[in-house]
């Protein structure tokens, strides 16, 4: 059973396909009294894009919880950085046992995530199917 990860957050924008809410997402720390102290520099204000949400009951400024699976996090995850990581190693080694110049390798490593993210970039729509945020009015 996949874990449910929730941030509250503030609805931005709302249109026909596509609700925006606002996150603020905070450190772990964030519920130490010293936190302010300590590392106030770790929280960031995200917008997150949520595809065929159910608007009727929403207006722009209610504080809502956006919710998704953990197993959508870790996909996600494993789409923007553990298949690039890969790939940019498996280039880098092989370009440079093949030719033994470094240079050559480290820019045909970089150069290689470009046609990766290009294909990416046209699975968007196939991506946003998958990857789901749903709207919990608190």
């Amino acid at each position: 059973m996949s874990t449910i990860v929730k941030h509250s957050g503030i609805i931005e924008q709302i249109s026909k396909t596509v609700v925006k809410v606002r996150i603020i997402q905070t450190a772990a720390c964030s519920s130490c009294k010293l936190a302010s102290q300590c590392n106030p520099s770790e929280k960031k204000s995200k917008t997150i894009d949520i595809f065929n949400a159910d608007t009727n009951n929403l207006n722009v400024g209610d504080e809502v919880v956006v919710a998704a699976t953990q197993a959508n996090g870790l996909s996600a995850s494993l789409i923007g950085y553990g298949i690039p990581l890969v790939l940019l190693v498996v280039v880098l080694v092989t370009v440079n046992i093949l030719t033994g110049n470094e240079l050559y390798a480290a820019l045909l490593g970089i150069l290689s995530l470009f046609p990766y993210y290009v294909i990416i970039y046209f699975l968007r729509d196939k991506l946003r199917r998958k990857f789901v945020f749903s709207i919990v009015k608190s």
